[in-house]
This record gives C-alpha cells, sequence and structure tokens, in this order.
C-alpha cells in the first residue's frame, strides 16, 4: 500500500464531476486500499478518490472512534437513491480544506447504492455521522466541497484562512 497526495482547496480536480468506474478488479481494489491507509494516515473518516487527484467516482469512510476496531466502507459509483425529509446541522472539515471547519445542514438520514469492494451490488441506510460522511465524501464525486454548501461570507473567510495560512507555511 502507498501513502497519495492529498489535493487541496482550490485545485481544479476537486471541481471536476467524477467519471464512473467502468469494474472492480485488483488494480482497483490497490487503489481503493491505497486511500484508506492515506485517509488513516491524515486522521481522516472519509476521503474520494477525486481528493488524490483521481477522477473516478470511488470513496472510502471508516467513522470508528479512537480505540475501536477499524470499520472500513469502500464505495465504488455511490449513488444516493434517497433522502430524508428532516435535516441536521454537523460541524464538517475536509482534507482537502485542512484545518477549517464549519456547520453544514444535509438530510438527516440518505439511503445509497454503490458496489463494494469485491464488485457486489450493495445498499445501506446512513444515519447521524455516517450519513453526514457519506453526503460529504459523495459531493466530492459531483465536484462539491463543503464550504460551497455554506454561506458566501463564511466561504470567503474559510478561503482567507487557508490563503493566509498557507502563505505562513511557505514562508517557514
Amino acid at each position: 500500500m502507498a501513502r497519495l497526495k492529498v489535493y487541496e482547496y482550490p485545485h481544479s480536480v476537486l471541481k471536476k464531476k467524477a467519471e464512473k468506474v467502468a469494474c472492480v478488479d485488483d488494480e482497483l481494489r490497490r487503489v481503493l486500499d491505497d486511500m484508506l491507509e492515506t485517509m488513516y494516515a491524515e486522521n481522516g473518516v472519509g476521503l474520494a478518490a477525486p481528493q488524490v487527484g483521481l477522477s473516478q467516482r470511488m470513496v472510502v469512510i471508516d467513522i470508528a472512534h479512537e480505540g475501536e476496531k477499524n470499520n472500513p466502507l469502500y464505495l465504488v459509483n455511490p449513488e444516493i437513491i434517497w433522502r430524508s425529509e428532516e435535516t441536521e446541522v454537523c460541524e464538517e472539515g475536509c482534507l482537502s480544506v485542512p484545518d477549517m471547519r464549519a456547520e453544514v445542514e444535509r438530510p438527516a438520514s440518505v439511503r445509497v447504492k454503490y458496489l463494494d469492494y469485491n464488485g457486489k451490488e450493495c445498499e445501506i441506510l446512513a444515519e447521524d455521522f455516517l450519513a453526514v460522511a457519506m453526503q460529504h465524501e459523495l459531493d466530492h464525486l459531483d465536484g462539491v466541497l463543503y464550504i460551497d454548501r455554506i454561506s458566501r461570507l463564511k466561504r470567503q473567510m474559510i478561503v482567507k484562512k487557508l490563503e493566509k495560512n498557507r502563505r505562513l507555511t511557505h514562508q517557514n
């Protein structure tokens, strides 16, 4: 397995709609494993292929808490087929928008259809934090970041902070 480079806002790969995956094979599983290793190394709970420069519709998620056994989900060509009318507001962060967080309102539950690690068709009803993580990661597949779902003013504040952090990092 190998750690992959995580692309940060405003990289163009993050704004592209990802392509459907043709088939789940050993090569694709290797990429999924690399994505999972990268996500764990970066202390994330989810990672979408566009975040590592691959414009493909695949995501890895693991919402297990520290000290709990890892429980990774591999989602290939995931698609939300149902959303609850009830919504929740949750503070979100993103490996592609480092060190920033904002509250985002999303449906409280979603049903997602996808292919698993072995290419088997699956469905999952995601609720609570898993629903948030799934929607966040699936947004990446359509070129949407969580900062696109907040007010323009809050987004501008985050972008300014990101730019300031980058300048400080490059000076050191």
